[in-house]
């Protein structure tokens, strides 16, 4: 009996080391490869050109319908003051990839076809990181940082691989006077100079779906840059007569269509839990034409939303700077949240090289924010203290709550030739920034114009007057 006992129990020692030596080793290779996904996201930055604050049925517009947006803020963070530094198309996108001010990061205006400079090539940008990181990268869409020398193209900038165009959609004849054709670019190489518009969405969603197939079982980053709405617009006839808003509510809902399209790849290759997704727009909506815009048609009048806000592309009021702000990491980021702390693109490169483990360069000011525990939970949001710009001029600062404004465009209430007066908003009781209070409140409007101040002379920019 004794003998049976101890054959038993030297068996069973047997078995469970048996056990332990084949399921250990999976457990160790599954807590691996977990913990590299954890550590390693890939990240996907979908940014519309022009899109408003109020362009998206989530951000309230009454009859353009965005589905999968509204899914991915729902899945997501949906953020109501999300900014950009300045509203116009370049420059925003030089703060996006830089994380820093575009006056601080050498780029604080808009450049064209035949300009001879761009983003300055001792920048860093968010595609450098990543690619030292590890991933693979790929820049979709509108550039607008420059292309007159080798240097300054995408695939120099830190991206593996780019498909688009390097400017906006309108550079050409007849909206601009120039001879240069608006190329459709594959890497470095101009592939065609026709560029059919109304395929240009549907196109970049094909070569976004394509990176994701190949580069699925790697980190990758992968930085789509849609040229619409930005005028002329144009979709395919598979999206006209969709929307119930016109041409310019189908291109809206073609882009809902092609973030949709994504995001089921994503749960397809089943990736979706371990990437994180943004959704945003380089500056507000364009309702302040110039003549040149006017051509050909009145079908795109005056038609972007910026919401209940005041102002447009091209001004630092609300409907320039603020734009919609969708964040969504369903394996790290609780989904469902509205979130009313103000945030930031160029809080975006911070965070973005926080979720990934990638070294920020510590040679240089950044101005974004690290947000990515506020995201998660796991922190309070940091104290907000953002500025606005307009090329070489710092035209506003928000601290919390207030807004200070220091500029005479679109200033009805103040004349040519006399001193320039304040203008004082507080954002939360008043978005439409109807009412001005600095009258009220001459210790804060004080308190912001020297930080404003301060701001200039760090940039060597200046403040109207």
């Amino acid at each position: 009996m004794k003998f049976c006992v101890q054959f038993y129990n030297l068996i069973m020692k047997k078995s469970l080391f048996l056990i332990l030596l084949v399921f250990v080793p999976i457990l160790f290779f599954s807590c691996s490869d977990n913990l590299t996904q954890n550590t390693q996201p890939n990240v996907i930055i979908l940014f519309a050109d022009d899109l408003g604050y109020g362009d998206l049925s989530c951000y309230g517009h009454p009859t353009i319908r965005t589905p999968n947006l509204d899914d991915l803020a729902h899945n997501g963070v949906r953020f109501t003051s999300f900014y950009v530094p300045t509203p116009v198309c370049g420059p925003s996108r030089s703060a996006l990839l830089t994380g820093r001010y575009p006056p601080r990061c050498g780029m604080p205006g808009n450049i064209g076809p035949d300009t001879e400079y761009g983003l300055p090539l001792e920048e860093i940008t968010m595609a450098n990181v990543l690619k030292d990181a590890g991933y693979q990268t790929m820049h979709i869409g509108k550039w607008h940082l420059g292309d007159y020398q080798p240097e300054y193209m995408p695939t120099s900038r830190g991206f593996d691989h780019y498909f688009g165009l390097l400017y906006s959609n309108d550079m050409i004849r007849p909206w601009v006077q120039t001879d240069t054709p608006l190329e459709l670019m594959q890497d470095d190489k101009p592939i065609e100079d026709t560029v059919l518009q109304e395929f240009l969405t549907v196109r970049y969603t094909e070569k976004a779906l394509k990176f994701i197939d190949v580069n699925h079982e790697n980190p990758f980053f992968l930085y789509l840059a849609y040229s619409m709405p930005h005028l002329p617009i144009n979709t395919t006839e598979d999206f006209k007569g969709k929307s119930t808003a016109g041409l310019y509510g189908d291109v809206i809902q073609t882009i809902d269509w092609s973030a949709g399209q994504i995001i089921s790849k994503l749960q397809e290759l089943g990736i979706d839990q371990n990437t994180m997704v943004v959704f945003t727009s380089d500056n507000g909506p364009w309702l302040y034409l110039p003549d040149r815009m006017l051509q050909g048609g009145n079908e795109w009048w005056h038609v972007g939303s910026p919401g209940l806000l005041h102002g447009a592309k091209g001004t630092t009021y609300e409907g320039g700077n603020r734009v919609p702000g969708i964040i969504s990491w369903p394996g790290k980021i609780e989904g469902g949240k509205v979130i009313h702390h103000p945030a930031s693109t160029v809080d975006l490169f911070p965070t973005i090289a926080h979720a990934t483990g990638s070294k920020i360069p510590d040679d240089r000011k950044y101005d974004g924010r690290d947000i990515l525990s506020a995201l998660t939970g796991e922190s309070e949001f940091p104290e907000f203290e953002f500025f606005y710009f307009r090329g070489r001029r710092v035209e506003a600062i928000r601290k919390g709550e207030w807004k200070l404004r220091m500029s005479r465009h679109l200033r009805n209430d103040v004349e040519e030739g006399i001193p320039l007066t304040p203008e004082l908003f507080n954002l939360n009781r008043d978005p439409s920034e109807r009412y001005n209070v600095a009258d009220q409140h001459p210790e804060l409007v004080e308190e912001l114009m020297e930080k404003m101040k301060q701001m200039a002379d760090e940039l060597e920019i200046s403040i109207q007057n």
